[in-house]
Protein backbone atom coordinates (compact mmCIF):
# COMPACT_ATOMS: atom_id res chain seq x y z
CA UNK A 1 0.00 0.00 0.00
CA UNK A 2 1.34 3.42 -0.96
CA UNK A 3 1.79 5.79 2.00
CA UNK A 4 -0.41 8.84 1.68
CA UNK A 5 1.56 12.08 1.45
CA UNK A 6 0.11 15.29 2.81
CA UNK A 7 1.50 18.50 1.32
CA UNK A 8 0.04 21.91 2.06
CA UNK A 9 -1.55 23.50 -1.00
CA UNK A 10 -0.42 27.02 -0.10
CA UNK A 11 0.83 29.31 2.64
CA UNK A 12 -1.51 32.21 1.90
CA UNK A 13 -4.86 31.32 0.37
CA UNK A 14 -6.07 33.58 -2.39
CA UNK A 15 -2.59 34.59 -3.60
CA UNK A 16 -0.84 33.26 -6.67
CA UNK A 17 2.12 31.43 -5.13
CA UNK A 18 5.20 30.10 -6.90
CA UNK A 19 7.24 27.36 -5.29
CA UNK A 20 11.02 27.60 -5.81
CA UNK A 21 13.74 25.00 -5.37
CA UNK A 22 17.09 23.92 -6.76
CA UNK A 23 18.99 20.72 -7.45
CA UNK A 24 22.72 20.12 -7.55
CA UNK A 25 24.27 22.14 -4.74
CA UNK A 26 26.53 19.31 -3.61
CA UNK A 27 28.13 17.88 -6.76
CA UNK A 28 31.69 18.44 -7.94
CA UNK A 29 30.62 18.78 -11.56
CA UNK A 30 27.78 20.14 -13.63
CA UNK A 31 25.43 23.09 -13.25
CA UNK A 32 23.00 23.78 -10.46
CA UNK A 33 19.41 23.78 -11.74
CA UNK A 34 16.64 25.91 -10.27
CA UNK A 35 12.89 25.79 -10.85
CA UNK A 36 9.82 27.85 -10.10
CA UNK A 37 6.31 26.43 -10.37
CA UNK A 38 2.82 27.91 -9.99
CA UNK A 39 0.32 25.09 -9.50
CA UNK A 40 -3.40 25.45 -10.16
CA UNK A 41 -5.67 25.63 -7.16
CA UNK A 42 -6.48 22.18 -5.84
CA UNK A 43 -3.64 20.40 -7.66
CA UNK A 44 -2.76 17.08 -6.04
CA UNK A 45 -1.00 13.95 -7.17
CA UNK A 46 -0.27 10.81 -5.12
CA UNK A 47 3.37 10.72 -6.29
CA UNK A 48 4.18 14.34 -5.44
CA UNK A 49 6.72 14.67 -2.65
CA UNK A 50 10.19 16.01 -1.93
CA UNK A 51 12.06 14.79 -5.02
CA UNK A 52 14.82 13.29 -2.84
CA UNK A 53 12.23 10.93 -1.33
CA UNK A 54 10.91 9.81 -4.72
CA UNK A 55 12.22 7.12 -7.00
CA UNK A 56 13.69 8.12 -10.34
CA UNK A 57 10.75 6.42 -12.06
CA UNK A 58 8.22 8.39 -10.01
CA UNK A 59 10.01 11.69 -10.71
CA UNK A 60 10.09 11.00 -14.44
CA UNK A 61 6.42 10.02 -14.41
CA UNK A 62 5.43 13.17 -12.57
CA UNK A 63 7.53 15.66 -14.53
CA UNK A 64 5.32 15.87 -17.66
CA UNK A 65 2.21 16.05 -15.48
CA UNK A 66 3.57 19.07 -13.61
CA UNK A 67 4.72 20.72 -16.83
CA UNK A 68 1.30 20.17 -18.41
CA UNK A 69 -0.89 21.10 -15.46
CA UNK A 70 1.05 24.02 -13.92
CA UNK A 71 -0.22 27.52 -14.53
CA UNK A 72 3.41 28.41 -15.18
CA UNK A 73 6.82 26.81 -14.71
CA UNK A 74 10.41 27.60 -15.53
CA UNK A 75 13.74 25.81 -15.13
CA UNK A 76 17.16 27.45 -15.46
CA UNK A 77 20.73 26.29 -14.99
CA UNK A 78 23.73 28.09 -13.54
CA UNK A 79 26.98 26.85 -15.05
CA UNK A 80 30.07 25.73 -13.09
CA UNK A 81 32.06 28.82 -14.09
CA UNK A 82 29.47 31.09 -12.52
CA UNK A 83 29.20 28.86 -9.46
CA UNK A 84 32.94 29.25 -8.95
CA UNK A 85 32.71 33.00 -9.40
CA UNK A 86 29.83 33.74 -7.00
CA UNK A 87 29.78 30.54 -4.83
CA UNK A 88 27.14 27.81 -4.74
CA UNK A 89 24.76 29.54 -2.30
CA UNK A 90 24.60 32.69 -4.42
CA UNK A 91 24.32 30.59 -7.57
CA UNK A 92 21.35 28.72 -6.11
CA UNK A 93 19.61 31.95 -5.12
CA UNK A 94 20.41 33.55 -8.47
CA UNK A 95 19.05 30.51 -10.29
CA UNK A 96 15.75 30.58 -8.41
CA UNK A 97 15.41 34.31 -9.06
CA UNK A 98 15.98 33.76 -12.78
CA UNK A 99 13.41 30.97 -12.83
CA UNK A 100 10.84 33.28 -11.21
CA UNK A 101 11.61 35.97 -13.77
CA UNK A 102 11.01 33.51 -16.60
CA UNK A 103 7.53 32.52 -15.44
CA UNK A 104 4.89 33.55 -17.96
CA UNK A 105 2.55 34.40 -15.07
CA UNK A 106 3.79 36.82 -12.41
CA UNK A 107 3.36 35.30 -8.95
CA UNK A 108 2.06 37.32 -6.01
CA UNK A 109 4.10 35.38 -3.45
CA UNK A 110 7.16 33.10 -3.47
CA UNK A 111 7.65 29.99 -1.37
CA UNK A 112 11.37 29.19 -1.32
CA UNK A 113 12.92 25.97 -0.06
CA UNK A 114 15.65 26.53 2.53
CA UNK A 115 16.48 29.47 4.77
CA UNK A 116 18.23 31.92 2.44
CA UNK A 117 16.88 34.07 -0.38
CA UNK A 118 16.96 37.65 -1.58
CA UNK A 119 14.22 39.98 -2.84
CA UNK A 120 13.15 39.24 -6.40
CA UNK A 121 11.37 41.91 -8.46
CA UNK A 122 9.53 43.18 -5.40
CA UNK A 123 7.59 39.94 -4.92
CA UNK A 124 7.00 39.04 -1.24
CA UNK A 125 8.50 35.71 -0.22
CA UNK A 126 8.94 33.24 2.62
CA UNK A 127 11.76 30.74 3.08
CA UNK A 128 10.76 27.32 4.39
CA UNK A 129 13.23 24.77 5.73
CA UNK A 130 12.23 21.36 4.29
CA UNK A 131 9.75 23.24 2.16
CA UNK A 132 9.93 20.55 -0.53
CA UNK A 133 8.37 18.14 1.96
CA UNK A 134 5.83 20.73 3.17
CA UNK A 135 4.31 22.61 0.23
CA UNK A 136 3.08 21.14 -3.05
CA UNK A 137 4.46 23.96 -5.20
CA UNK A 138 7.97 23.64 -3.75
CA UNK A 139 7.81 19.85 -4.14
CA UNK A 140 6.83 20.33 -7.78
CA UNK A 141 9.75 22.71 -8.29
CA UNK A 142 12.09 20.17 -6.70
CA UNK A 143 10.90 17.48 -9.12
CA UNK A 144 11.46 19.70 -12.16
CA UNK A 145 14.87 20.90 -11.00
CA UNK A 146 16.02 17.35 -10.23
CA UNK A 147 14.73 15.71 -13.42
CA UNK A 148 16.04 18.47 -15.68
CA UNK A 149 19.45 18.31 -14.01
CA UNK A 150 19.64 14.52 -14.19
CA UNK A 151 18.77 14.69 -17.88
CA UNK A 152 21.51 17.25 -18.45
CA UNK A 153 24.10 15.20 -16.57
CA UNK A 154 23.27 12.12 -18.65
CA UNK A 155 23.96 14.20 -21.77
CA UNK A 156 27.26 15.43 -20.33
CA UNK A 157 28.18 11.83 -19.49
CA UNK A 158 28.16 11.03 -23.21
CA UNK A 159 30.83 13.69 -23.72
CA UNK A 160 32.84 12.68 -20.63
CA UNK A 161 32.16 8.93 -20.18
CA UNK A 162 35.05 8.27 -17.77
CA UNK A 163 33.35 9.97 -14.78
CA UNK A 164 30.13 7.96 -14.50
CA UNK A 165 27.93 11.06 -14.39
CA UNK A 166 24.97 9.09 -15.70
CA UNK A 167 25.09 7.26 -12.37
CA UNK A 168 26.56 9.70 -9.83
CA UNK A 169 25.20 12.93 -11.41
CA UNK A 170 28.47 14.67 -10.55
CA UNK A 171 28.35 13.96 -6.81
CA UNK A 172 31.59 13.04 -4.98
CA UNK A 173 31.25 9.26 -5.09
CA UNK A 174 34.27 6.97 -4.96
CA UNK A 175 33.86 6.33 -8.68
CA UNK A 176 33.89 10.04 -9.46
CA UNK A 177 36.87 10.85 -7.24
CA UNK A 178 38.86 7.95 -8.69
CA UNK A 179 38.11 9.25 -12.19
CA UNK A 180 39.28 12.76 -11.27
CA UNK A 181 42.57 11.31 -10.01
CA UNK A 182 42.95 9.26 -13.19
CA UNK A 183 41.78 11.74 -15.82
CA UNK A 184 41.87 15.14 -14.15
CA UNK A 185 39.30 17.92 -14.28
CA UNK A 186 36.96 18.80 -17.13
CA UNK A 187 35.45 22.22 -17.97
CA UNK A 188 32.31 20.93 -16.23
CA UNK A 189 34.04 20.57 -12.86
CA UNK A 190 33.57 23.24 -10.20
CA UNK A 191 37.08 24.33 -9.30
CA UNK A 192 35.96 25.94 -6.05
CA UNK A 193 34.94 22.48 -4.75
CA UNK A 194 38.18 20.72 -3.85
CA UNK A 195 37.81 16.94 -4.03
CA UNK A 196 40.94 16.24 -2.00
CA UNK A 197 39.37 17.96 0.97
CA UNK A 198 36.25 15.87 0.54
CA UNK A 199 38.34 12.73 0.13
CA UNK A 200 39.29 12.79 3.80
CA UNK A 201 35.63 12.61 4.75
CA UNK A 202 34.76 9.90 2.24
CA UNK A 203 37.50 7.34 2.80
Amino acid sequence: MRREIHLAACMQAGRLEAGCDEAGRGPLAGPVFAAAVILPEGFTHPLLNDSKKMTEKAREELRPIIEREALAWAVVRVEPEEIDRINILNASIEGMQRAVQQLRVRPEFLLVDGNRFRPCDGIPYATVVHGDATYASIAAASVLAKTHRDEWMRKLAEEYPQYGWERNMGYPTREHLDAIRAYGFTPQHRRSFHPKELELKLF
